[in-house]
């Protein structure tokens, strides 16, 4: 590639002649077919060129070599605008938190190295109705302009396909692309194609206008474009056949349908999915693969590429290991109490008046002091009360040790602090929880067994009751005894008692509780001693003495709110100001007031308050924070803290505050602090920055970064390790092994002071509260155990602690570690403000495929337009992916406030991630971006040289394989009544029955009611057929061999017309009646069927007789040139002198016409030998004869389902219960009440009757019941099909009516095809249908193997019923020809007498005729045996079970047609294995459907539930597909139901979906491109 030069300009492109522009095209075209490889499409594209192009210039040498240092980077900018600092406050939402300078110089510039280039990413389509949010005015414009994209970026793009394939592991192949355009840097991991930006087009849609390709570019158009009266109407009923007006053919030549239909430029340009379709193309003309080895070797056990190969040339770390880092020792202090309840006793018995706590009101104004002397009475009466009051003498409710629950309200500080130190001085041990309600919370109540809760009286006032007053049982929690601790409530203990004071030792304190990654909640308990040693270790660290005032922001129930505000202060004597949550968002300020108004010497902060208060600043010009020693900064470990600190110093140092005061800290639940740093000497130095590379960082090695200053992250540090501690750094994951000195790690600290275990589990506990760490060789280093903290860091010069984020943000992705806070930091700095709120956003991490792949979800502002948040997104994920060098999976914006809340306001992570993965968040935008991501796909397989059939033969052979084949019984063994060697013709055979037994009946006729409508006798059919006979030589002047249709309802009168012809020698052709409400999509069908089969006339009643006649008819076809209507209604007692007589029985008896599901409308010719021995097969295998009754519930109009209706009662003398399908709509209990009526034996449907009958009649068994329907008399109930056996939709009918006497033996299938529609039919005699399961990844090889049920990946098949008399089957490589072995797949051909005579097309292809209906094995057939082709793949299995003829029974097995196979990847897939697993995954799709478009899978998918749903299911859609099917979807197309088109057997038409996709006529709620 690198050797390529430079790419002729567009102008240049434009300059070459017509020919060379043609053929430039048509080589595109084979590249993107895969028909020639990138090296030959080079090679002839650069000789078709060179005559034109100029000198290869000399590239800048500089230019290569910092891109080939670069790091991809997606190319789809915009121009991108300096920061705004907004200060407009919303709703007091912690807007500002995240934001950050430095980081956001570094993501403009990395935005602004693709200012020049312009964005082709389509945007998803989306339907206005569907989200309120957005205005109107969003929607894209319908493209006006066309062609201003250079028009070398398709060939760009096919020519990347090789880069793209080698994404990452060749940095050569960004030269050529740079050279290009104006873009200096531009990715192979993106997929946005650019060219250059026109002025400033603000819209989105200017630019989309201007990416449309010019015709010539763009490859030939090979698609069938349908005229608009077969697909312009998108409201399609169910079941209508759809031809596409153009395509009118046997079958095509090759079984891969993906080559006729490539591009769609054939397309409107108006319209809007269709030039975005275009866009996509261009887009996404290769997704990304890895590198291909010269042959695929094909394990059966496909590997997949799970962990991707180390890259040689990652940062490996080559320090020393580390050595523990150990604390100053801890002061030794004469008069510390014993205990931390000691010191408040002191206090509060000598101290009384000084004091402790106050608590503010709602506009920041001190309400309440707490004195010592008050905390230390009121604590002793609650614990008396608790100890005394509760149950009774005998009983008490609370013994000590016992846990408590406190249950108080953020604003309430005071009585959550009486309750904790009177639960102390009670020994019962206080679990301090949220607010009520959560589900988690309730868990961790259970496991620590607590049946108590103390609260406030407004707090219990507050909480949900029953109706009887009783409070509410929260979800998951135990039952609870609620006490309240306001003091009246409280008793006042008598002279004597004092409570127990011991020496604090290793028993519990109390119980903090930490939510884990998962979202489980889990109580970290802390002993006396530890709590007693934490305060004395804080105090010496921040030298705390005596009166000091602090303001404390935090969360007062745990962590450094808990440990600062709550215990230092009473160790110290200090003076606390609690400013709460709700509080600070009223009135940001307030803390900094307090700090100004009571002269406190310590602040305990968040990032987040330092934010507020700068934003709120203007309001209060004179504060002063001069008298501050120490603002603690409790979230150091924060990528933005740093730049959070030095926005607050550099805006208040002029208001006093001291830059040494600034001091950051590092805690966590299990080490509580871990580092904090301590208060400066002022003028001394302030402590130096770390500056780390984003990519050292992510292989887990500290290196300064040097290169690239975008990619780096700036940590400061959280000062030195406790006094009395010790720190060192292990491996985050496997045995505690230390790290390097150069390592990132995690930092497990040793004191007295850290929690002692997670109470209630003992195993979590040992790996976290008990870690020896071990050196490289893996044996211990000393004794003393270490407690995991849960923070990454290290320890660098100096023994400072640096953090660089947490255990719990850790992504880890194809073996590289991210931080979802630096993530986060980078999505907020691409100047977020304007489209989503700053502080809620969620970064995590699902696994997929082998990988963890990153999701990112924020909430979008209202006012944010549809293109503002697709360019934000966009822009997002080139940060992401520039910065971090890791592309993001999903990106998906909410409405505002929809995403779940912690109490105090942050985003819950957990809870997030449990909506995306089930379906339920409700994104209203949405990014895929799975092309860039996943990049362990396994390699495409590639066909091997081919190996002869001959080979192949005798390969099976050695093997001992049998050859795949199997028969029917033999027809010339089995004798029959003199009937069959008397009549060959069905006809006479009609005229014999009306004279033998004129009045046996043959046909009745069921209306919805159920009641018989018609009947007709032998000798009534005779009589109406002569009569039709006779009209058809008067009014149509026919001829015998003149072809006539016949357009009737589902009846006798159809039956009564079919032998009419006969009668006249004409040649009969069924076709489905036009569709009186939907004439637009049906009637071309019908004109189509009667232009092609060149019928001289058409027989129909009066009613649609007028209908082809109507104006509504004349707006769908040309109604004038009908052939002639003959309306058969009343007809002249008119008979015919005598009736036709063929010649031989190789005439012509009926043409079946169908149309596929692939779209086309195929003919076939049916001769009378045919028809004699398919009635024949289907007499034997059922057992028919004269007393039999049969009812039937299918269309008459082709294929088995019109030789059931109207040929086999005529051929067998059995009696047919007609039930047309459509009669069903109106009652659903009408076929399963005539079988239970008529004690009907046999019965046939179709697939979609029987889905009717599953879905409608799921929840009426009882109904059933009631109305006394059973059908224990059914010994075949039978699905006449033309496909795989639907076996989940058998099994649950069988199941569903099990309960009224249905025979789960009963149900099974047929299998037919074009060339000869009945090759199985289960019949009365022989086995039950096998069953077995075939493993999917050796399917898609064209292999079978079978596994066990509940294999991964597997599939279940079902035998298509038994293999009728006389026909003959065997399995073919379709591509050899050759017979392949037992349970091998290939094509089923067959061979039968029965077999129709060739395809009946306008252009009588010979060649199609020969290959499909005489077709010879290319080897091993001496017989020389002609076959016909199924265009079915399936394969041949011979049982353990006996047939009827005494050998073992071959079992067929039908997988799927060849033309409707999807060729991707060099694999095969099966639409419907693909459909199945994307059905499964959301309770609101109704019906799914699969097609290919280039190289590219849609998948379309109904929505039954509400529209707000609709963008749950794409990355659900991608997921399962990714996951069970190795592939990439391409583009998600969301529908109302019943607009994938569904044709009379139940079968999706997925090609005529295509069609209507890519004309734009599905009018899609969502349409998703997947990037």
């Amino acid at each position: 590639m690198a050797e390529r030069g430079l790419e002729p300009s567009p102008a240049a492109v434009a300059a070459l002649p017509p020919e060379v522009r043609a053929q430039l095209a048509e080589l595109e075209l084979e590249l993107s077919e895969g028909d020639i490889t990138q090296k030959g499409y080079e090679k002839k594209r650069s000789k078709l060129l060179s005559p034109y192009s100029p000198q290869t210039q000399e590239t800048d040498s500089a230019v290569q070599k910092e891109l080939r240092n670069q790091t991809p980077a997606p190319s789809a900018a915009q121009t991108s605008a300096p920061s705004k600092y907004h200060r407009t406050r919303s709703g007091g939402a912690r807007d500002e938190r995240y934001r950050s300078d430095i980081h956001t110089e570094a993501v403009q510039a990395a935005l602004a190295k693709h200012k020049e280039q312009k964005m082709a990413l389509p945007m998803p389509t989306k339907r206005r109705s569907t989200f309120v949010q957005s205005p109107a005015d969003a929607c894209t414009p319908p493209d006006t302009s066309s062609a201003s994209e250079d028009e070398g970026s398709l060939r760009r793009q096919a020519a990347l396909s090789a880069a793209l394939q080698q994404s990452l592991q060749n940095a050569e192949s960004w030269i050529n692309r740079s050279i290009q355009g104006s873009s200096t840097s531009s990715s192979a991991s993106s997929t946005l194609s650019h060219g250059e930006v026109k002025g400033t087009s603000g819209s989105l849609a200017d630019v989309f206008a201007n990416t449309r390709i010019e015709n010539f570019s763009a490859p030939p158009d090979v698609t069938t474009t349908t005229s608009s009266s077969s697909s312009s109407s998108s409201i399609r009923p169910a079941n209508i056949d759809l031809p596409p007006s153009g395509i009118v053919k046997g079958m095509h030549k090759g079984s891969n349908r993906s080559s006729l239909m490539d591009t769609a430029d054939g397309v409107p340009v108006s319209s809007r999915v269709s030039t975005k379709i275009q866009q996509l193309l261009n887009t996404l003309k290769r997704p990304k693969r890895p590198p291909l080895k010269e042959f695929f070797v094909d394990d059966s056990e496909e590997i997949v590429e799970g962990i991707p190969q180390p890259d040689p040339n990652q940062p490996k770390p080559e320090g020393r290991q580390m050595t523990p880092v150990k604390g100053e020792p801890l002061g030794v202090i004469c008069n510390w109490p014993p205990a931390l309840e000691s010191a408040l006793q002191r206090w509060g018995t000598t101290q009384a008046k000084c004091s402790c706590l106050t608590a503010l009101d709602m506009t920041g104004k001190p309400v309440y002091t707490l004195t010592y002397g008050k905390l230390w009475s009121r604590s002793l009466k609650l614990a008396y009360t608790l100890l005394n009051k509760l149950g009774t003498k005998n009983e008490p409710v609370l013994k000590p040790g016992d846990r408590v629950a406190l249950v108080y309200p953020n604003n309430d500080p005071v009585m959550f602090m009486v309750a904790f130190y009177g639960c102390l001085l009670a020994e019962v041990i206080p679990v301090p929880i949220e607010d009520a309600g959560g589900q988690q919370i309730g868990f961790l109540l259970g496991s620590c067994g607590i049946a108590l809760a103390l609260t406030s009286e407004v707090c219990l006032k507050g909480l949900p009751k029953t109706q009887n007053g009783e409070i509410v049982q929260f979800k998951g929690w135990p039952r609870l005894k609620w006490v309240v601790t306001d003091s009246k409530y409280l008793s006042k203990p008598p002279k004597d008692w004092q409570p127990h004071i011991s020496p604090a030792g290793t028993e519990p304190a109390y119980i903090e509780y930490k939510t884990s990654k998962e979202g489980s909640v889990m109580g970290v308990t802390v002993s006396r001693l530890a709590m007693l040693s934490h305060c004395q270790a804080l105090s010496q660290a921040c030298n705390y003495s005596e009166g000091e005032i602090i303001v404390n922001v935090l969360d007062f129930k745990k962590d450094a709110g808990l440990w600062h505000g709550m215990f230092a202060n009473v160790m110290n004597k200090m003076h606390t100001i609690s400013v709460p949550y709700s509080v600070m968002k009223t009135c940001p300020l307030s803390w900094v007031q307090r700090v100004h108004a009571h002269k406190a010497k310590v602040a305990l902060v968040k990032c987040r308050d330092l934010h507020w208060a700068m934003m709120a600043h203007r309001d209060q010009r004179d504060v002063s924070l001069s008298s501050l020693r120490m603002l603690i900064v409790t979230d150091g470990a924060n990528p933005w803290s740093v730049s959070s600190c030095d926005a607050f110093l550099s805006l208040f140092q002029s208001h006093g505050l001291k830059p040494e005061a600034i001091c950051p800290c590092a805690t966590s639940a299990e080490a509580m602090t871990v580092a904090i740093r301590r208060p400066g000497v002022p003028g001394a130095p302030l402590p130096g920055r770390a500056i780390l590379s984003m990519n050292g960082l992510s292989y887990g090695v500290i290196r300064v970064n040097t290169e690239d200053k975008n990619s780096a992250l700036t940590v400061q540090d959280v000062g030195h390790v406790m006094p009395g501690g010790m720190m060192c750094i292990v491996k985050p994951d496997g045995p505690p092994q230390l790290c390097k000195t150069d390592e990132i790690g995690e930092i497990c600290v040793s004191s007295r002071t850290g929690g002692m275990m997670y109470f209630g589990l003992a195993g979590v506990t040992k790996n976290t509260f008990e870690v020896i760490p071990v050196n490289s060789a893996g044996s211990p280093v000393g004794d003393v155990p270490f407690i995991r903290s849960g923070l990454l860091g290290f320890v660098g010069p100096g023994s400072l602690v640096f953090v660089v984020g947490k255990m719990d943000g850790l992504l880890m992705v194809s073996g590289r570690r991210h931080n979802a806070d630096d993530i986060v930091a980078t999505g907020l700095a691409v100047e977020a403000i304007k489209t989503v709120y700053r502080g809620r956003i969620a970064v995590f991490s699902v696994s997929v495929f082998y990988d963890e792949r990153i999701v990112v979800v924020a909430e979008q502002r209202p006012d944010a337009s549809e293109e503002d948040s697709f360019q934000w997104m966009s822009r997002v994920l080139q940060a992401i992916d520039s910065i971090h060098q890791v592309g993001v999976y999903c990106l998906a914006l909410v409405p505002a406030n929809t995403l779940p809340k912690t109490p105090l306001g942050g985003i819950h992570i957990s809870q997030t991630k449990q909506l995306f993965l089930e379906g339920s968040l409700h994104p209203c935008n949405i990014l895929m971006c799975p092309h860039t991501c996943v990049t362990n796909l396994p390699k495409p397989r590639q066909k091997q040289p081919g190996v002869g059939p001959a080979s192949m033969m005798v390969g099976n052979l050695v093997a001992g394989k049998r050859i795949a084949q199997a028969a029917g019984r033999d027809l010339g063994q089995i004798e029959e009544n003199d009937l069959v060697r008397k009549h060959q013709f069905l006809a006479e055979i009609l005229q014999w029955r009306a004279q033998a037994t004129p009045d046996h009946v043959l046909f009745m006729l069921l209306n919805a009611k159920g009641t018989t409508v018609c009947t007709a006798s032998c000798l009534q059919l005779h009589k109406r057929a002569e009569r039709i006979a006779a009209v058809l030589g008067d009014k149509g002047h026919l001829n015998a061999g003149d072809n006539v249709v016949l357009l009737y309802p589902p009846g006798i009168e159809l039956i009564a017309a079919f032998y009419g012809c006969l009668y006249a020698g004409c040649i009969p052709v069924t076709v489905r009646p036009p569709h009186a409400q939907n004439l637009t999509a049906t009637l071309p069908t019908v004109r189509m069927i009667v232009d092609v089969s060149k019928a001289a006339c058409i027989l129909t009643g009066q009613t649609l007789m007028r209908l082809l006649r109507s104006r509504e008819a004349a707006a769908a076809v040309d109604v004038k040139t009908w052939p002639t209507i003959i309306d058969t209604d009343d007809l002249p007692r008119k008979r015919l002198p005598q009736l036709y007589k063929p010649p031989t029985p190789e005439m012509l008896a009926y043409l079946d016409f169908s149309v596929s599901t692939t779209g086309m409308l195929t003919g076939v010719k049916m001769s009378h030998s045919a028809v004699n021995a398919l009635c024949r097969a289907i007499k034997l295998q059922c057992e028919l004869y004269s007393s039999r009754q049969i009812a039937i519930c299918l269309d008459p109009y082709c294929g088995l389902g019109f030789a059931l209706w109207c040929l086999c009662s005529v051929y067998s003398g059995h009696q047919s219960v007609l039930i047309p399908p459509m009669e069903l709509e109106n009652n659903l209990f009408l076929w399963l009440a005539t079988v239970n009526q008529y004690k009907i034996r046999d019965t046939f449907c179709s697939y979609s009757v029987m889905e009717l009958c599953t879905k409608g009649l799921g929840n009426q068994v009882e109904v059933l019941k009631t109305r006394g329907i059973n059908l224990s008399c059914v010994r075949t109930c039978v699905v006449v099909a033309e496909e795989r056996p639907r076996v989940a939709l058998q099994q649950s009918f069988s199941k569903l009516f099990k309960d009224i006497g249905l025979s789960p033996r009963a149900v099974s299938t047929t299998f037919g095809s074009r060339v000869n529609v009945a090759i199985c039919l289960q019949g009365t005699s022989g086995p039950d249908p096998t069953t077995v399961y075939v493993d999917l990844k050796s399917l898609r090889h064209d292999r079978v193997r079978l596994v066990e049920r509940g294999a991964p990946q597997s599939l279940l098949l079902s035998e298509s019923g038994k293999i009728l008399p006389g026909v003959k089957v065997v399995i073919v490589n379709p591509e050899t020809k050759g017979p392949v072995g037992d349970s091998h797949l290939g094509e089923i051909w067959v061979n039968s007498p029965h077999t129709a005579s060739g395809y009946y097309t306008i252009y009588d292809s010979e060649t199609l005729q020969a290959d499909h209906f005489n077709t010879r094995l290319s080897f091993g057939d001496a017989a020389q045996t002609l076959w016909a082709r199924t265009g079915y793949l399936g394969f041949v299995r011979r049982t353990e079970l006996t047939a009827a003829t005494g050998e073992r029974h071959d079992a067929l097995y039908v997988v799927g047609a060849l033309d409707e196979t999807l060729e991707l990847r060099g694999l095969r897939y099966h639409p419907i294995d693909i459909e199945t697993s994307v059905s499964r995954i959301h309770r609101s799709i109704a019906e799914c459907a699969v097609f290919t478009w280039t190289n590219l899978l849609v998948v379309v998918v109904e929505l039954c539930g509400s529209e707000q749903e609709a963008l749950d299911l794409v990355p659900l859609v991608t997921n399962v597909v990714l996951e069970e099917h190795y592939l990439i979807v391409g583009v998600v197309v969301v529908v109302d139901p019943g607009v994938i088109p569904i044709n009379s057997r139940g079968e999706k038409q997925r090609m005529h979906l295509r069609d209507s996709f890519l004309a734009d006529q599905l009018d899609p709620i969502y349409v998703a491109y997947n990037m």
